[in-house]
């Protein structure tokens, strides 16, 4: 009888990695749906420049390593890179802006280093760094609908043509996040800030809070499907919520802002659910994933509230991303058969 000389796992489940992104594409629609209604049609902008660039710097490079390109383009690897990307973009920047951060992500932060699988760092996240460190005014200009009426947005055509610079429509204005306005706030107390900004809404950002309830709803829908596990984004959570509450100081024009304005604010739930679970740059045991998650959130309030940014969650992501191996080695599982190693 023949022997089949192949190595294990022996295992085969139906799940792909075409499938697997393919569901987390669609779990970021309640949190797009919410991006669009609140701040107009420039996030969905955003994601066609996104894709189409990613498409085709994912097929120049395979093409250059003489591999199989639609093989490799049916796993969406560089399509979710595109959407991420595209949400943690300001929306309407300037198409180019678009364009140099998802080549970046596609042929430097994941080809350079081998491709999916082989990459150290989250590609999305090191080109949105890398755009906010080269770009700041382009990186931080974010705008919103002129009418203070919720839905009143700009439209997607408009958006295009504003996009490509070829029209100047003021359908909107440039401001600060909310987190931003917390950060620079020294004199006001916390009811005069929410009543002098209009960039505040019930406990976090107007339309900040929804869409990050629709990238929490994603995020359910994840763990759910067995996606992921709950262990680094739930640590990652729980840390930013205990460290904010206990050092909150209620209304004071020192506040950090409550655990509620922290978590539903800024991208915190896209990068507990999003970016912090990438299988890839990430820890692998249950135990290593705890930990991961911890220090993120550790990272994003000390960032939040003592840095230069008011945003961390890239920051934070790219610094556990280095420091994942390390946590990996001292929190590897025991192999099966042998003891703990005193």
């Amino acid at each position: 009888m023949a022997l089949l000389k192949v190595t294990s796992p022996h295992a085969h489940g139906p799940r792909s990695t075409g499938g697997v992104m393919q569901q987390v594409i669609l779990a970021t629609i309640p949190g797009v749906a919410a991006l669009t209604y609140f701040f107009g049609f420039g996030i969905l902008i955003n994601m066609l420049w996104a894709i189409i660039t990613a498409l085709a710097c994912e097929a120049a490079v395979l093409k250059l390593r003489k591999r199989p390109i639609g093989f490799y383009l049916k796993d969406y690897s560089a399509v979710v890179t595109a959407v991420l990307l595209a949400i943690a973009l300001p929306p309407y920047a300037p198409w180019w802006l678009i364009v140099l951060a998802v080549a970046f992500a596609i042929l430097i932060a994941k080809h350079l280093y081998g491709g999916m699988g082989y990459n150290p760092f989250n590609p999305a996240m090191v080109a949105y760094v890398v755009m906010l460190v080269s770009l700041p005014v382009q990186m931080t200009q974010w705008a919103a609908p002129i009418s203070t009426d919720v839905g009143s947005f700009i439209g997607p055509v408009d958006a295009l043509l504003n996009s490509l610079g070829l029209i100047n429509a003021i359908d909107g204005h440039t401001m600060a996040t909310p987190l931003d306005v917390l950060k620079q706030n020294n004199t006001l107390m916390m009811d005069q800030l929410w009543q002098e900004n209009t960039q505040f809404g019930l406990f976090a950002g107007k339309g900040w809070e929804i869409a990050n309830l629709g990238f929490l709803i994603g995020g359910l829908y994840l763990l759910w499907r067995k996606i992921f596990t709950w262990h680094a984004p739930v640590s990652m959570l729980a840390t930013l919520a205990l460290l904010t509450l206990i050092t909150y100081d209620g209304g004071s024009s020192n506040s950090g802002g409550s655990p509620l304005f922290h978590l539903f604010s800024g991208a915190t739930m896209l990068g507990a659910f999003f970016i912090v679970t990438d299988p890839v740059t990430s820890t692998v045991s249950n135990r290593g994933r705890i930990v991961y998650g911890v220090c993120i959130g550790i990272l994003v309030y000390i960032i939040r509230v003592w840095g230069s940014y008011p945003d961390a969650i890239a920051f934070a992501v790219l610094l556990m991303n280095f420091a994942a191996p390390f946590i990996d080695h001292y929190t590897k599982p025991t192999t099966y058969g042998y003891g703990k190693q005193s």
